[in-house]
């Protein structure tokens, strides 16, 4: 199999290992694969996990224990094609709990910081379809 070309790259300040296990128990087809841990040349505590790869829904990312510097804003945000409501409805509680947001149209911050778009399948079906009333509805 060919490893995958591009991955997303998440810089979290200390909280990476909490944020992956959050999100990978919320979507199938998913798991860790890989934790490297901050060496003593490292800039943070010896032993502590520096970069976590990690499958969500048999996409590929990297996850980095990287300080302050550079929080989540909504300039990114990771979209999520849901089959039915109740992925949906299931998806956005467990991303939204313990701290996360609610924002409009199908859109919520987690309580690491980052943005995500949970969005029925149907919705892009009706926008990219062939009734132009369906659209402007």
């Amino acid at each position: 199999m060919t490893a995958q070309k591009i991955k997303t790259f998440l810089w979290f300040d200390n909280n990476a290992e909490e944020a992956v296990a959050h999100y990978v128990a919320a979507f199938e087809d998913s798991e860790v694969l890989h934790v490297a841990r901050y060496g003593d040349a490292g800039p943070a505590t010896p032993g502590s996990v520096m970069t976590i790869a990690f499958r969500l829904a048999g996409q590929e990312y990297v996850a980095l224990n990287g300080g302050p510097q550079f929080p989540f804003t909504e300039a990114i945000s990771l979209q999520v094609n849901c089959d039915d409501q109740a992925e949906v409805d299931r998806l956005w509680a467990h991303l939204t709990a313990d701290g996360g947001e609610a924002s409009m149209c199908g859109w919520l911050k987690d309580r690491f910081g980052l943005s995500w778009q949970i969005v029925p399948q149907t919705l892009f079906d009706v926008l990219g379809g062939d009734d132009p009333a369906g659209v402007q509805r």
